[in-house]
């Protein structure tokens, strides 16, 4: 089993996500259209779209959870992610957050991060017992790159919704992910929640992969450097976001809207 530690050397530079002509058609509607993209290691990618555009299945796809009919996907070079689980993707480095955050609601929020840290089964048995030194500092920085420091013994119900955002971003992040999936972070959010997502997911970027999902375009426009447009299942254009917005084609799909 290839774990993440072994795509150091693989991911330093270039794409560390391949996807190339793929295919996915569910009772004859074709949600993936020969779809090929490319995110480079450290890149924040956005990728926008109106819904039915293939956002979801794309994501699907590359954690595991759909089989294309079709096509190729590689993490790295060297890593074929149609030939691994859901739970053998997430081990060698993909995490994906869903819309909806999905924290343990009567747990503090160190526990949810300790937690999080028990899918490494190495771990596991030490968990509640005794942490070492090494994982009391590795929840200490997660918990100041999410900004939740002085929240860390409120139960995770207790938070505002941008605050579970955050916690579940957190809890991704304690599994030290090459590439992450960001699925409309900012949906329910109020301003000053949008305006801390947005320096949250910037910062992530160079040590991390991370790819958002979003309809926002205010958002969008805060963080993103490329951006692509998906439209019926595969890639309508792609570019900064001035690129992107000044195109004829996506101003009548989606941002004419």
């Amino acid at each position: 089993m290839i774990r993440a530690k072994d795509l150091e050397l693989d991911v330093r530079h270039g794409p560390i996500l391949y996807l190339e002509g793929l295919n996915v058609s569910f009772d004859g509607f074709k949600a993936i259209d020969e779809l090929t993209l490319y995110v480079d290691a450290g890149e924040l990618r956005c990728v926008i779209g109106p819904n039915g555009a293939g956002k979801t299945t794309m994501m699907d796809i590359i954690t595991g959870k759909t089989r294309p009919d079709s096509g190729t996907a590689f993490f790295g070079q060297k890593i074929d992610l149609l030939k691994l689980s859901e739970p053998e993707i997430a081990e060698v480095g993909i995490g994906r957050k869903f819309q909806k955050p999905t924290v343990f609601e009567h747990h503090s929020v160190f526990e949810n991060l300790e937690l999080a840290m028990a899918a490494d089964k190495r771990v596991f048995p030490t968990l509640f017992a005794r942490l070492s030194g090494a994982q009391r500092e590795r929840i200490d920085e997660v918990l100041q790159t999410i900004g939740l420091t002085e929240q860390v013994h409120r139960e995770a119900g207790a938070l505002s919704h941008g605050q579970k955002q955050w916690l579940e971003i957190g809890m991704l992040l304690m599994q030290d992910p090459h590439l992450l999936l960001v699925d409309e972070p900012v949906a329910g959010m109020t301003h000053q929640e949008m305006e801390r997502t947005a320096k949250l997911l910037t910062s992530l970027a160079g040590r991390h992969s991370v790819v958002v999902v979003e309809h926002d375009m205010d958002f969008v426009r805060s963080i993103a450097k490329r951006v692509t447009v998906l439209h019926q299942g595969s890639v309508l254009a792609e570019g900064s976001m001035d690129e992107v917005q000044n195109d004829p084609r996506v101003i009548e799909v989606y941002l004419g809207e």
